[in-house]
């Protein structure tokens, strides 16, 4: 595991093979482990594969300023690339709030990035379509109830993390099961502060006043339309497929779409190789 120092914070990253740079982002309830089955095959492809754990997912430092807002996010990224690639753009590859992060970082920083792939998460103004849609409120009940100060912090942990095993169980195909790594997971989310950086995310998600006011520019340059080659992907069993499958209006460089049969949110660990496929043919 190396450490990087960006954006005033102390990243841990795993670091597999040599070459181009390809930068995995994690999402929720999730840590940088989530990329173990596509490290090695980007490895054995001759990619240099790097996934750090984000703001707050220890073994990377959590703020002392509580700033989790996705100009602050996407920042992150940015310090990450400039320090790895000394200058060069690197590939970008994001699930979940790592998808999030990552069209707020091609929006905003297009010379840093070669080509992405974006998975399992829509565009944000297909989230800000899917906010009216009953389907989907309820699909994202855990964005509102994460809004509310403290319970939140007291369910997860309960009944040892059962709130994660219900998410896991929830947003994946039947019959997957994932146990050794949602342990893992539940590990880093049990170690002091980062429930409530993992939490931060979505309170500053929803209320532009955890923003930190000195980005507010990178807020600007984040709505801009995306010209970076993008791939998005999404399991053919997850109700966001939905809002991924025409969201062309907010790319002008080259865009495609690809659904993974038979997988859910956590497409890349439910078919990896199925997943693995797509994203090599892409970075080639």
């Amino acid at each position: 595991m190396n450490r990087i120092h960006a954006n005033g914070l102390d990243f841990a990253c795993l670091e597999q093979g040599d070459g181009p740079i390809v930068l995995l982002l994690h999402g929720f309830p999730d840590n940088a482990h989530s990329w173990s089955y596509q490290m090695p095959a980007l490895a054995d492809a001759g990619y240099r594969a790097v996934a750090p754990f984000l703001r707050g997912y220890s073994p990377t430092e959590v703020p002392s300023n509580g700033f989790y807002g996705i100009a602050t996010l996407a920042t992150d990224i940015a310090e990450i690339i400039r320090t790895l690639g000394h200058g060069k753009p690197v590939h970008l590859v994001g699930q979940d709030w790592g998808a999030i992060i990552g069209y707020a970082v091609i929006a905003a920083f297009p010379e840093l990035i070669n080509r992405a792939v974006v998975a399992a998460v829509p565009h944000s103004g297909q989230v800000k379509k899917s906010m009216l849609d009953v389907r989907h409120i309820q699909r994202s009940f855990h964005w509102w109830f994460f809004q509310v100060a403290e319970l939140p912090e007291k369910a997860i942990v309960e009944n040892d993390f059962a709130f994660i095993d219900y998410l896991w169980d929830y947003w994946t195909s039947t019959g997957f099961s994932d146990t050794a790594h949602i342990a893992d997971v539940k590990k880093t989310l049990s170690e002091p502060g980062v429930l409530d950086a993992a939490l931060g995310y979505y309170r500053a998600m929803l209320d532009t006043n955890k923003d930190d006011p000195k980005l507010a520019h990178v807020h600007e340059l984040i709505n801009r339309k995306i010209s970076v080659p993008t791939l998005a992907l999404c399991g053919a069993d997850d109700m966001r497929a939905e809002l991924m499958t025409n969201q062309d209006e907010y790319f002008t460089g080259e865009y495609r779409f690809e659904l993974i049969p038979d997988a859910g949110h956590f497409l890349h660990r439910e078919k990896p190789n199925d997943v693995n496929r797509q994203i090599l043919d892409w970075l080639k």
